[in-house]
């Protein structure tokens, strides 16, 4: 079978997003679609699913145009799609969405037993252990993931597209995904696997089809190209920075926290947050990381524990009076938490600052909402068509732009990044580093959660490790190579040769 699309051209108000794009595609094979945000990759996704319809060009599958109208349509031919944004229902349960609108019955009733069964089996093909009677807003983002994934794989695809399914997953679960990724090759299958995760491609796919502000720029078998060539494809020139020599804590405590307690999440939690410094927070998915970060915010409650800021106890905890502190956490869903969808690209860069951008109490100043959103889609490349569109007209990427502007915009003294550059590209990833390494230069203090372990080492002055609720202690990223810091995440356990040790100014 093969998969085709020539000089395919789409068009939105004010933006081409596709332009005159062809390439080929046969099954047996894994297919890695990458490029920057804003080039087109989930806009092609689209096409094929039946979502949207190309302006001009045609998509063609055995050499038979396809003329989608609705995704079901696209079903029926057997291409089914995964896309970033998880589109579960919360309030039913795993098995109610793995088989939505086609329950298995017996008579006229629905057969649960059936269901279960079915749905458990097809879990364990991938490797985890979920129940299929849980509800899918009590699941962590990783299960829910696994669980989106597994309801693609209940279709038997002809053609599976993949777009970044492993954003939301630690690195065992990340090579449980991949394994089971390559075995599909085994069922002749076309594979469209969308990634920002450069190692991953090596791992997975056969071709990579490169992207780049909606235009084809190649097609190349995956053994023949290094990264390097593959950033150059997707960028043109990008430079890669690693941590500068002047991103160096200073010698105050800006944040002093003692014996933080969330039961059934995390215990005793005891650090201290340097001026200035660049601090990480590693471990798996499931260490306490995220609802660490948010009971410090005060989003979440905590039954034990301080929090000191400036050396001035914090007493009441809600995100109000942790702003006034001069605190921002960047919220690891963004679809959910970091942005409100149907409103504005202007509005949503001022909400963190809205106390700040009015005039007394109540009224709006206009002029300096508009400048300070400007300033932030400068400063970040924020692609966007109009500062009054949507933010669910822009692509994952640059609605995460968009939180972290958010926040910027307050003037943070503490800025708490909780997978900050999830769905965001290479280039993307590099600013965020930057703005963190800038305020770092002026005084301000980050705390920065990833699952990308490397992003850790890249950026941070110090790093936490977290293991099933608690600290296990702190490592130097200048002496961790990335096995070693996975393994000390996995097992809680530090070799005293990594162990960070500060060093007085």
């Amino acid at each position: 079978m093969k998969l085709a699309a020539r000089d395919i051209i789409k068009d939105y108000p004010g933006c081409r997003a596709l332009d005159k794009v062809s390439f080929e595609m046969e099954s047996g094979k894994v297919y890695a679609l990458i490029g920057k945000n804003g080039s087109g990759k989930s806009t092609l996704v689209k096409l094929f699913a039946g979502v949207i319809q190309p302006t001009d060009g045609e998509l063609l599958m055995d050499g038979e145009k396809l003329h989608f109208k609705t995704p079901k349509e696209a079903h029926d031919k057997g291409i089914v799609t995964v896309y970033q944004e998880m589109s579960l229902i919360p309030g039913l349960t795993v098995a109610e969405n793995i088989f939505l609108n086609r329950m298995p019955k017996k008579g006229r009733m629905i057969d649960w037993k059936t269901a279960y069964r079915k749905a458990d089996g097809l879990l364990k093909t991938m490797g985890v252990s979920i129940d299929p009677r849980a509800l899918i807003k009590d699941l962590s983002m990783w299960q829910k993931q696994i669980v989106e994934i597994t309801r693609a794989m209940s279709f038997s695809p002809e053609i599976l597209m993949l777009d970044e399914p492993t954003s939301a997953l630690a690195q065992h679960e990340v090579q449980n995904l991949l394994s089971f990724v390559r075995k599909l090759k085994e069922q002749d299958i076309i594979v469209i696997y969308i990634t920002h995760k450069l190692q991953e491609l090596k791992q997975v796919a056969d071709e990579i089809v490169v992207l780049r502000d909606g235009e084809f720029i190649g097609q190349r078998p995956v053994g023949d190209i290094d990264n390097r060539e593959i950033v150059h494809m997707m960028f043109g020139e990008v430079s890669l920075r690693h941590r500068p020599e002047d991103v160096v804590p200073g010698r105050d405590i800006v944040m002093s926290v003692r014996g933080l307690t969330q039961k059934r999440t995390f215990q005793n939690i005891t650090f201290d947050l340097y001026r200035g410094e660049v601090l990480g927070i590693a471990g798996m998915l499931g260490s306490g990381r995220t609802e660490l970060l948010r009971a410090i915010f005060g989003a979440d409650k905590f039954q034990e524990g301080t929090v000191e800021i400036e050396g001035k106890r914090i007493e009441k905890f809600d995100p109000i009076h942790l702003i006034d502190a001069g605190v921002g956490l960047t919220p690891e869903e963004r679809k959910t938490q970091g942005v409100i969808l149907m409103h504005s690209v202007k509005d949503n860069l001022n909400y963190a600052s809205i106390r700040a951008n009015t005039i007394g109490k109540y009224i709006e100043d206009k002029k300096k909402r508009t400048e300070n959103a400007k300033k932030q889609v400068r400063d970040l490349q924020i692609r966007i068509p109009d500062m009054d569109s949507p933010c669910s007209t822009l692509s994952g990427g640059n609605q995460q732009k968009v939180v972290v502007g958010n926040w910027l915009s307050i003037n943070p003294r503490i800025m708490l990044y909780d997978e900050p550059s999830r769905g965001i590209d290479v280039n993307a990833k590099q600013q965020i580093f930057e703005i963190m390494w800038k305020g770092s230069k002026e005084g301000i203090s980050t705390i920065f959660v990833s699952t990308e372990l490397e992003e850790l080492l890249e950026v941070c002055n110090r790093i936490l490790i977290m293991c099933h609720g608690k600290l296990a202690g702190e490592v130097d990223p200048d002496k961790c190579p990335i096995d070693e810091l996975y393994a000390c995440c996995m097992s809680g356990e530090i070799p005293p040769e990594i162990v960070y040790r500060r060093k007085e100014a």
